[in-house]
């Protein structure tokens, strides 16, 4: 069958494409590795998941620059890495777009505007059914305001609120996507369900949600994209290769191994959304003799400026103030997003972005820190006084951070984390207005190489074809009918969890495709 697009990858961003443009009616044909995640005990299972890796990708890829090979956190269900993710749905701010100088170098401008985002942003906010409050984090964009109501903080965690307000911080409800709804008409905020509270601190970040209450890629956009007649859906589906024409300016079609069956798939456009790693390494895979250095690579800058966001948990411990919330992901600090206020040397210099974590257990606080490092009691003894925050600060997009293959094309990663030092500053500040009100010991884990759930930048958008890899509309330069709509796309990572901006951009580029597609 001859379709009208093909799209690869029902992630975030090909669950975005083809539910925007299926009211078209065109023929769409989307194709994922697996199919949707078993729903059973083991999703709530800290053993199957962390111990058996049940739903991970058993795939190795090689750390170029150190050596050896490491397992990455990669999830090819549909929905992708969402299927573990922990809802949290951040808009990236107007200054992300330009040129900002961060603390190891400028952060290189974007060729769109967050104003041409926008009403793309508002689109994805109804689709994953975001809870927050506009205007409670005094330094985020302007914007309308969200689909729900926020998240109620636990009586802990709307303590600790306040006590930051006291030190002059804006904490702030983390907007999330979760489909819910019993809202409390009194106060207009949201009351967590007694069936979401009872997942708390057993199963949220990192865990499979039963219960699909996790607003998740395959329950916000590929479900309702396949209801439509004229999607396709192709589970099972190992993309290995696109083919072009002899001239090479078209894609003709995609070779697959489909339940261990070789199968091709034709179709008049293509749209690649296998995340920034495989989308770069697909491509890279393609090469061809109109195409010796891969697939839309006429720049050279296929599989470049790789970025994942610098990332470390943060433990932070008031011994004689215990934490008994089970759902605690529900606050978020920007402070310092842009800077220190008031401090010389890092009033001009971005940090970063902080929100708190799902209620971590003794036995993760035990995985974190490595064999030996503390007892099981102990950690339980930190799990029972602990807040637990994410930090995340924006890393750099150096060319020779690059995803490559290797023989037999396997993937891999060359990665130099940048801006170490802002994030280090940004616990510093955290630490320093936690102390005041009760917090005494404090636990920063850097994440490692494996944790890619917020990959970037392999395939970045541009107006210049020799230094990028598509233009503003998504399209590659070098082919007439291949578009790009993941993260890969991205010029720069910002500090902000990219999701919400995957699925905006997705969004737009559907608009461009829907009007080639007539």
């Amino acid at each position: 069958m001859q379709y009208d697009l093909c799209i690869v990858g029902a992630g975030v961003g090909g669950g975005a494409l083809a539910q925007a443009l299926a009211p078209t009616g065109k023929k769409i044909l989307l194709l994922n590795r697996l199919g949707s995640l078993p729903r059973e005990a083991e999703n709530w299972s800290p053993s199957a998941l962390f111990t058996q890796d049940r739903y991970k990708s058993d795939e190795r890829w090689a750390d170029a620059l150190r050596g050896g090979e490491f397992r990455p956190a990669m999830y090819y269900w549909l929905g992708g890495n969402t299927k573990v993710y922990g809802s949290a749905l951040l808009r990236m701010r107007p200054q992300d777009f330009g040129a900002l100088q961060t603390l190891d170098g400028e952060s290189p401008a974007w060729p769109i505007s967050y104003d041409d985002l926008a009403p793309y942003y508002d689109r994805a906010e109804a689709a994953y059914h975001v809870h927050g409050r506009r205007g409670a984090d005094p330094f985020e964009p302007p914007a309308g305001p969200y689909p729900h109501p926020p998240l109620v903080h636990s009586p802990r965690v709307a303590e600790v609120a306040e006590g930051l307000r006291r030190q002059g911080i804006h904490p702030f409800e983390l907007p999330m996507g979760v489909k819910m709804s019993h809202e409390d008409p009194g106060t207009g905020t949201f009351v967590l369900r007694e069936t979401f509270e009872a997942m708390g601190r057993a199963a949220f970040d990192g865990f499979p949600d039963l219960l699909h209450l996790k607003c998740d890629a395959e329950v916000a956009s590929v479900e309702p994209a396949v209801a439509f007649d004229n999607v396709d859906l192709v589970t099972g589906a190992d993309v290995t290769r696109l083919v072009t024409d002899a001239g090479g300016r078209r894609v003709t079609h995609v070779e697959a191994v489909v339940d261990g069956e070789p199968v091709t798939f034709s179709a008049d456009a293509f749209a690649l959304c296998a995340g920034a790693v495989n989308s770069a390494a697909l491509l890279l895979r393609s090469a061809s003799e109109a195409h010796p250095a891969g697939l839309a690579n006429a720049s050279g800058a296929v599989g470049r400026h790789f970025m994942r966001h610098v990332t470390s948990k943060f433990y932070t411990v008031a011994s004689q103030m215990p934490n008994p919330t089970r759902f605690q992901k529900t606050m978020a600090v920007n402070d310092f997003y842009f800077g220190v206020p008031g401090d010389p040397e890092w009033e001009t210099t971005p940090l970063g972005h902080v929100h708190l974590m799902g209620k971590h257990a003794g036995w993760q606080i035990v995985q974190d820190l490595g064999p030996g490092a503390i007892s099981l009691d102990e950690a339980d003894e930190i799990a029972a006084h602990s807040v637990d925050w994410w930090v995340q600060s924006e890393d750099l997009p150096l060319a020779d951070n690059r995803i490559t293959l290797g023989p037999g094309g396997g993937i891999r990663v060359a990665y130099r984390e940048t801006n170490r030092g802002a994030q280090e500053k940004l616990m510093d500040v955290l630490e320093a207005a936690l102390r005041p009100i009760g917090f005494d010991r404090f636990l920063r884990v850097p994440m490692p190489l494996a944790v890619v759930n917020h990959q970037c930048g392999t395939c970045r958008m541009g107006t210049d074809p020799a230094a990028s890899v598509v233009g503003v509309d998504g399209r590659a330069h070098d082919l007439d009918n291949l578009y790009l709509a993941d993260a890969s796309v991205f010029p720069s990572s910002g500090a902000t969890n990219p999701t919400l901006t995957i699925a905006a951009n997705a969004y737009r580029v559907a608009d461009r495709l829907a009007e080639r597609l007539g």
